[in-house]
């Protein structure tokens, strides 16, 4: 048995449930959001564009990206347990979808390889893992964003 097949201790619980707390924080809630509805980029102007740093959208991309990132962290040392956090927390491998395609102009410009290193190890676990119990999602789940990339374009 592996460690995602087995039951997630009190522990992994409890630390989940305090992770969804933080995740219900009315200014975080926001940034959620507006990231889910504007936060649509193909290159590294368009996230300067969208999410320039200093301006509010640069802001609330920020809180998303530190948020799944340190929740993420909290996965890959073992302290979240991976079945629990996949079948409850999908909303990291959207954020990753959204930031891959500009992931490697970040850590250029911004000369940190580790930007968003814990999101990334995450989704490259959780990819195979929906898959497997899922087929067919994240190729769905792919062409919703590309729809709704046109759409942010055509507004």
């Amino acid at each position: 048995m592996t460690a995602a097949e087995s039951k997630p201790t009190y522990e992994q619980a409890q630390l989940h449930l305090q992770l969804f707390e933080m995740r219900r924080e009315a200014r975080l809630r926001q940034a959620r959001d507006w990231f889910m509805k504007n936060y649509h980029v193909e290159n590294f102007d368009d996230s300067m564009r969208i999410a320039a740093p200093g301006s509010e959208g640069g802001t609330f991309a920020m809180m998303v990206f530190g948020y799944w990132d340190q929740a993420c962290a909290f996965l890959n040392y073992g302290l979240i347990h991976e079945g629990l956090f996949f079948e409850t927390s999908g909303e990291f491998f959207w954020v990753w979808e959204r930031v891959k395609p500009v992931i490697v102009q970040f850590r250029e410009r911004f000369a940190n390889p580790l930007f968003l290193a814990n999101v990334e190890k995450a989704a490259n676990r959780f990819e195979p893992w929906i898959e497997n119990r899922a087929p067919g999602h994240i190729a769905t789940m792919r062409q919703f964003i590309k729809q709704m990339r046109a759409q942010s374009k055509a507004a």
